[in-house]
């Protein structure tokens, strides 16, 4: 703990601390294409806010606003809080929690200047690193509110703020899914267009198969009839059956071809 606050004690050093949770937190709950890091809310000013979430159009595609949020961590303050409270000093304490107030309204001022709509929504957010310092400044009558009335900013923790973008990633998706209604009933009109097609061509095809199964049935009738027919006709000489075919004369090796000496495997050749 007190090598902790050794590295804490500077102030750049727990800028960072505060500016690295709310990157790790705005990484877990939203993509990288919806916030932009050290982003100017104001082309005519070099402020850069910490991060900025981007909030979509609802009527064009590729517009949105900023919504900028920025990370303060006024730990001695908060300290001086504790130190006094541990040695039940009131007048200390009095002096410490007014000292909490003026930085929480001094940093709350510091971030008013990232507002600038249209460019920007109508109010910042001010993300306090840790649970007991969010929960201290809740304390103060009145100060989260003034601070909001006022600055237009809206002071936050990291279990608010974790819900504040997980209300916003909701919103977004719906949004999203709004915005692409009239795309999506396209969609749906072409494909029930083209199912419809499909019908038809579903059923003219069972027409079809069932008219092809009809055929086969009647050739198959056809069939049993000849076969019942066939089983009634004798063997016939080769000469009747060369008259019946209309086939006389014409076999290579018929026997008056042959002059009557045909053999067996004259007829096989």
């Amino acid at each position: 703990v007190d090598d902790l606050k050794k590295v804490l004690t500077n102030v750049k050093s727990r800028g960072i601390f505060g500016e690295l949770q709310l990157k790790i937190i705005l990484e877990d709950i939203m993509s990288n294409q919806q916030y932009l890091e050290n982003v100017k809310t104001d082309p005519n000013k070099n402020e850069r806010v910490e991060f900025a979430i981007k909030i979509p159009s609802k009527s064009e595609n590729d517009k949105y606003i900023l919504l900028p949020i920025d990370s303060k961590f006024p730990r001695a303050d908060y300290e001086k809080i504790l130190d006094a409270e541990k040695t039940a000093d009131q007048e200390a304490l009095k002096s410490a929690v007014d000292g909490l107030v003026t930085r929480i309204t001094s940093e709350a001022n510091e971030i008013k200047k990232y507002i600038n709509p249209p460019e920007t929504t109508d109010f910042a957010i001010m993300f306090l690193p840790t649970e007991s310092l969010f929960a201290e400044v809740l304390r103060i009558p009145d100060l989260f509110d003034n601070i909001r009335r006022k600055y237009n900013v809206i002071i936050t923790g990291p279990t608010t703020i974790t819900a504040l973008l997980s209300s916003l990633q909701i919103g977004f998706r719906t949004l999203a899914i709004e915005k692409r209604t009239s795309e999506v009933w396209n969609i749906l009109s072409a494909v029930k267009t083209e199912f419809d097609k499909f019908s038809n061509y579903l059923a003219k095809t069972k027409v079809k198969l069932q008219q092809t199964v009809d055929d086969m049935d009647k050739v198959q009738k056809s069939t049993q009839t000849i076969g019942q027919k066939l089983k009634n006709v004798e063997y016939l000489e080769n000469k009747e059956s060369e008259k019946y075919l209309g086939l006389e004369n014409t076999l290579p090796f018929s026997e008056e071809k042959m002059g009557g000496n045909a053999k067996e495997n004259d007829f096989d050749k």
